[in-house]
C-alpha cells in the first residue's frame, strides 16, 4: 500500500488524473473494505487535485443519503432522494455537472464558498448505492475530462 502520493502540481487536470489513478489502485490493493477505500479515494481527490470539497453520500434508505467519508469542511448530514445535486443524481441515476450551484433548483447550500460541483452514482449489481460528490469554489470548474476520469476511479471499487 502507497504511504505518500505523488502530485502533480504544475500539470494539466487530465495528466493528474492519470497520475493518481494508479496511486488510487494501490491504496486500495487488497482493501475490501468499502469505508476504508471511499475515505482514501477523497482523500487522494482532494490532495492530489486540490478539490475544494471531495466525499461520498451512501444510500442509507429507500428515500436518503446520509454523509459517508469525505475531506473538506463540514458537510449536510443527510439528503433526501432527489433534493439538492446528489439527491437528484441518486434519483435519475446520472452524472450531473453543474457550473453554478446557485443556479441548480433546489441546491443544498451545505457550504457557501461552493460555487461548482460534480455528482456521480455509484452502482453495485445495477443499483445506487452512493454517490460521489466533487465541490469546486470556483465557477464551471468541471466538465467531461473529471466526469471520465472520476468514474474510472469509482470503477476501481468494483475490482
Amino acid at each position: 500500500m502507497a504511504e505518500d502520493l505523488t502530485i502533480l502540481m504544475d500539470a494539466d487536470k487530465e495528466v493528474k488524473y492519470q497520475s493518481l489513478i494508479p496511486q488510487i489502485e494501490g491504496l486500495m490493493y487488497g482493501e475490501k473494505n468499502l469505508v476504508a477505500n471511499l475515505a482514501n479515494i477523497a482523500a487522494a481527490l482532494k490532495e492530489g487535485m486540490g478539490f475544494f470539497w471531495v466525499g461520498f453520500y451512501l444510500v442509507d434508505s429507500t428515500d436518503e443519503l446520509v454523509l459517508g467519508p469525505f475531506q473538506g469542511p463540514v458537510a449536510c448530514t443527510r439528503i433526501k432522494k432527489g433534493k439538492g445535486v446528489c439527491g437528484s443524481s441518486w434519483e435519475r441515476d446520472e452524472v450531473l455537472i453543474v457550473p453554478n450551484v446557485d443556479e441548480f433548483p433546489g441546491h443544498i447550500a451545505c457550504a457557501s464558498a461552493s460555487k461548482s460541483e460534480i455528482v456521480l452514482p455509484i452502482r453495485k449489481d445495477g443499483k445506487v448505492i452512493g454517490v460521489l460528490d466533487v465541490d469546486s469554489d470556483l465557477l464551471n470548474d468541471f466538465d467531461q475530462t473529471d466526469q471520465i476520469y472520476l468514474e474510472k476511479i469509482i470503477g476501481l471499487l468494483d475490482q
